[in-house]
């Protein structure tokens, strides 16, 4: 007899040939995924990596107009290039300069202004400069009044840094302006950007919970905050390596991080220390609970008496009043926000 006509050797050759083509079938699909996945417009191919659980929210699928800062090749030489690398020193390391222990001035808690606006006021979706100077002058909303660049440096100063601001005439405010200007440059007003101020997540259906806060900040912010927010010093004790997060030389109650939707949106693409919005180490949910318990601690108060001169205008999560609607001041601070926005928008 024939080795062909053997049963089992009949059995062996019809098994492999089925394993051949079997896995001839899936080369053939797996390259048509790859192919299709390639071929795919950015909003599909953002919800396929969904489903690879690399994470991208809705809010940032179908990226136009991604801004980057100028290159510092760019900057000028003579006076004013001078002056717009002052600038940009007085930004990233402004304790040295207006600080408790300031060459300049002793005017401010210690913070730097890129605590806030990282990599001095260049990276997306942490509070960058990219549209500062052109969106003025502007009636602000929160006073009321027509400003100019240099009135929002002046409440940074006063509400960020706890403070007071340089003389307005001087090099220092000068040299600031000019670098902020010089960031903005390759912007045109009304132009669509994408990444600036920080993201807008999407509320809760219950309040923020501090308590839940306080187990995340433990796991996750103690190393570089400090277990009592107090930030990490410098070496040279005159400004911070990673900034204190409440407590006497943190910002005050009157600071835009104060809001829970601008602490929790900027955590989320910013923190741990790090990580962008296109790699998110924590949920949503997680960022709104820690901004609570961040929020919920002890810092200097600032008096809110003359914010918001229109309460219709008045954002939801302001956690003073007066305000135009019945919700309490507890729920403004903490939430559930869904339905105080629903009331507005009715």
């Amino acid at each position: 007899m024939k080795q062909e006509d053997d049963p089992k050797t009949r059995e062996t050759l019809v098994y492999t040939a089925r394993s051949v083509t079997i896995a001839a079938l899936l080369i053939l699909v797996c390259s048509m995924i790859l192919w299709s996945t390639a071929c795919l417009p950015d909003a599909n191919r953002g919800a396929l990596a969904s489903v690879k659980n690399i994470e991208m929210p809705e809010s940032k699928v179908n990226q136009k107009n991604i801004w980057s800062a100028p290159e510092e090749s760019s900057i000028p030489g003579g006076e004013n290039g001078d002056l717009i690398r002052y600038g940009k020193e007085l930004i990233s390391h402004t304790s040295k300069y207006f600080g408790p222990e300031g060459s300049v001035a002793r005017i401010s808690n210690g913070m730097n202004c890129q605590n806030c606006h990282l990599s001095a006021g260049t990276k997306l979706f942490a509070n960058n400069y990219a549209v500062f100077y052109a969106a003025y002058p502007k009636k602000a909303v929160r006073s009321g009044l027509m400003e100019q660049p240099v009135d929002r440096i002046e409440a940074c100063f006063s509400r960020s840094l706890n403070g007071r601001i340089p003389d307005k005439s001087s090099r220092e405010i000068k040299a600031m302006l000019a670098y902020l200007q010089w960031v903005g440059s390759e912007y045109k007003k009304g132009q669509e950007i994408f990444g600036t101020a920080t993201e807008k997540l999407k509320y809760l259906d219950r309040a923020a919970d501090p308590a839940k806060g306080l187990l995340l900040y433990n796991q996750h912010c103690t190393s570089c905050h400090g277990k009592q927010g107090e930030g990490l010093l410098a070496q040279d004790k005159k400004t911070y390596l990673y900034p204190p997060l409440w407590g006497e030389h943190s910002y005050n109650t009157g600071a835009g991080m104060y809001r829970l939707s601008n602490f929790a949106g900027f955590v989320k693409n910013n923190m741990p220390f790090g990580i962008s919005y296109e790699s998110p180490v924590l949920t949503d949910e997680a960022c709104w609970d820690l901004a609570a318990y961040v929020n919920s601690r002890p810092r200097p108060h600032k008096d809110p008496k003359g914010d918001y001169p229109d309460l219709k205008t008045k954002p939801i999560d302001a956690p003073f009043g007066p305000y135009a609607d019945e919700f309490s001041e507890q729920q403004h601070k903490y939430g559930p926000f869904g339905p105080i926005a629903k009331s507005k928008n009715h």
